[in-house]
């Protein structure tokens, strides 16, 4: 069996957490309306898109439930009907974007199963290109993201309104 090594993901795991909903961080961003400074893409109806604070890859997004609710089970039909547009839309987003040979989409329920913050369901969508991942990882301990946060925030925040 092989093993992936993230170390650099151990800074996030160890800030983060069970919070209760007065102090969880996605109740709470969507309601300051400081989009770009949250890194805040879109917002739906019953769901909205954050970019992941630490991505696996550049434009590494969030997809995530108003509500807060931490198990795909509770979610209403609406809501996940919601969830899997904005996923959509993402994914059309990014690759008009960032031209992503591939995806990753996925949610991890619960803290064994990876969540770091795990009272508040969240999909992960992860644009993939052949190649993505080097030998930084490896030998030094590092992630290279290619292109800063906000610059990527500045690149996909208008193509969802063109794209939507």
């Amino acid at each position: 069996m092989e093993r992936l090594w993230a170390p650099w993901r151990m800074q996030y795991i160890e800030q983060i957490d069970q919070t209760p909903e007065e102090d969880c961080i996605f109740c709470a961003k969507p309601q300051q309306r400081e989009d770009r400074a949250n890194l805040l893409l879109h917002r739906s109806e019953q769901a909205y898109v954050l970019m992941n604070l630490f991505p696996y890859n550049n434009g590494h997004l969030l997809i995530i439930p108003y509500r807060h609710c931490p198990e795909l089970t509770e979610l209403t039909d609406v809501e996940l009907l919601d969830c899997q547009r904005l996923l959509q839309l993402s994914m059309r987003v990014l690759t008009a974007a960032l031209r992503p040979q591939g995806f990753n989409v996925g949610l991890n329920q619960g803290r064994c199963a990876g969540a770091g913050i795990d009272q508040h369901l969240h999909y992960h969508l992860v644009p993939r290109w052949s190649g993505d991942t080097n030998f930084m990882p490896v030998l030094d301990e590092t992630k290279v993201i290619s292109e800063e946060l906000a610059k990527t925030w500045d690149r996909l925040r208008p193509l969802f309104e063109e794209v939507g």
